[in-house]
Order: structure tokens, then C-alpha cells, then sequence
């Protein structure tokens, strides 16, 4: 498995613009091959910002990289631009191959390489 993640510090007092934006937007994920779950989190608060995060769980990192070549990619990012008066800086992305998964999933096989990680939940 593979989790994409992108971190947001989102300006105080835009707290609810921005998740209403997440909350409204089509993902367009459910028609991704390899997509496996979701989240969208909500962090600690900081004197200027709250931290925000988007979480997603793929198959493997190849379907992943195939998805951010996508037109559902494209579809559910179209509009990012005009949010970013809600953050500060640019998004943070962090990407992980999954070597262990517990509790209500199976646990995950040590996958072989970065780009290969085939282990399912």
C-alpha cells in the first residue's frame, strides 16, 4: 500500500471556508483504479494557523502516480487555486509506502520496493 498525504496550514479564522470547500468538492476518487480510503483531518491549532491534512490509502504507489496523470485528477483539482487565500504557503506533500498495517485491516506484507508495494489491507 501506499498513502499520499498533503498538509495545509490553514489561515486562522478560514477554518470553515476551507473545509467547507473539502466537504463540497467531488473527489472523483471512487472511480480511480487502486484508491483504497480516504480522509480528511483536522489537526492541532497553532497562534496562526490550524493544520489541516488529506489522507489517501492507494493499492500501490504506481496507481497513485497514475492517478495524479489523470483527468479525474485534473476534475477534482480543477478550482485548487482560487483556495489558496485559505492557507499559508503551499500544501506539504508526504508520501509513504505502507511496511506494517494493524487493527482493522490485514497486515501489511514488507513490500519489495518503493514502487512496487502490492500489499492489500
Amino acid at each position: 500500500m501506499f498513502i499520499a498525504m498533503n498538509r495545509f496550514r490553514v489561515t486562522k479564522g478560514s477554518e470553515e471556508a476551507f473545509e467547507k470547500v473539502w466537504l463540497s468538492r467531488d473527489s472523483h476518487l471512487d472511480k480511480v483504479p487502486g484508491f483504497v480510503e480516504f480522509q480528511f483531518l483536522k489537526g492541532p491549532e497553532a497562534e496562526d494557523h490550524t493544520l489541516y491534512a488529506s489522507h489517501t490509502v492507494w493499492e500501490n504507489h504506481t496507481v497513485f502516480e497514475a492517478w495524479t496523470k489523470s483527468e479525474a485528477f485534473r476534475a477534482a483539482h480543477h478550482r485548487a487555486g482560487g483556495n489558496k487565500p485559505l492557507y499559508m504557503g503551499h500544501p506539504q506533500f508526504e508520501g509513504f509506502v505502507v511496511l506494517q498495517s494493524l487493527g482493522v485491516h490485514k497486515a501489511a506484507k514488507k513490500p519489495a520496493s518503493r514502487h512496487s508495494a502490492t500489499a492489500r489491507n
